[in-house]
């Protein structure tokens, strides 16, 4: 058994995080300061509320704990947010990871799983993207993304810190037991909100059907949350006994139209869902899919959501049922 401590833990990914090593048997504890998560999500382990930005709270979080290992799932994710305010961006993504190394460091805690970003690759070469693609991220978010990167780098040069950067391209579905899901304010995520249109009857804007793809709408890759946190718990498993800083990717190697995520959604809950054609938004590119290959390697992940219909099954078994 391990003691993990997961910053960020009242949110989406964060959640099923904790639950996940609960239920491994690890003993778990949240941080969190609710400015995006739901208290109401921290059920496995002991809560601590506390702000990455505050320093001095973060560091007491260490005091009378002995943590193995830390996972970071603390930071805001807007990309449009983050090109209005990218000091925001800078200042709680950057900020805050410096202040838990450093907290880290003076408790002397060595292991380090961060969550990462498919955005750091920016407007990406090619198709599949693997980790030897340029780093060129063209927003604050996956710009502030990268530095939390470089700086784990440099720690493990100058520290000996242990960390793995997962890269996530899309995170979706829910834990089958319907006891948490993804709920975002404002959500920007494509799958809850095409699960909205079903629920409510009212329809889902799609940005654009004529790219360069077979049925004209975007192509993403898609990845279950349970699947994310299993390679979280296979990455701790590496730094026990591999030093240095690696990264990942987290794809399913598959990519997805916005029209066949549409047409699943329809099967799955028998629902119309109508659509609303609109303009490009500006910066998408036609394909983003990933290959994880590196991580089906090093850390010995499989994806076991192979299916849009099985991600977005376990996603509608939340968004339908009464919230807590």
């Amino acid at each position: 058994m391990k003691h993990i401590l997961v910053c960020g833990g009242a949110g989406y990914i964060g959640s099923h995080m904790a639950k996940r090593l609960a239920e491994a048997g690890h003993k778990v504890s949240v941080l969190d300061n609710l400015s995006t998560g739901h208290r109401e999500s921290v059920r496995w382990g002991e809560f601590i509320e506390a702000d990455m930005l505050d320093a001095e709270a973060v560091a007491r979080a260490f005091k009378g704990r002995r943590f193995d290992a830390v996972m970071h799932f603390c930071a805001f994710s807007l990309v449009g947010e983050s090109v209005k305010d990218p000091h925001a961006y800078y200042r709680n993504n950057v900020g805050g990871s410096l202040n838990l190394i450093g907290a880290m460091r003076a408790a002397d805690v060595d292991k380090l799983v961060f969550s990462s970003t498919a955005a750091v690759y920016g407007m990406p070469e090619r198709s599949p993207i693997d980790e030897l693609q340029p780093i060129q991220p063209i927003n604050p978010y996956g710009a502030s993304k990268m530095m939390v990167e470089r700086m784990l780098s440099d720690a493990a040069a100058a520290y000996g810190m242990r960390s793995v950067s997962l890269r996530y391209f899309n995170a979706a579905g829910a834990d089958p037991s319907g006891e948490v899901g993804e709920s975002h304010h404002p959500e920007t995520h494509l799958i809850p909100n095409v699960l909205k249109a079903a629920l409510t009857g009212g329809s889902v804007n799609i940005f654009g059907d004529d790219y360069p793809t077979p049925d004209g709408t975007c192509v993403r890759d898609y990845v279950h949350i349970n699947d994310l946190a299993d390679a979280h718990m296979f990455a701790v498993e590496r730094m026990d006994k591999q030093p240095g800083a690696d990264c990942f990717n987290l794809g399913s190697d598959t990519g997805f139209s916005v029209m066949q995520v549409v047409e699943a959604a329809r099967r799955v809950t028998g629902k119309e869902i109508a659509c609303k054609i609109g303009p490009r938004r500006a910066g998408d590119p036609p394909t983003l899919v990933a290959t994880s290959a590196a991580a089906r390697r090093e850390l010995g992940w499989k994806p076991t959501y192979t299916t849009m219909d099985a991600i977005i099954e376990t996603a509608w078994r939340w968004h339908k049922a009464p919230r807590y």
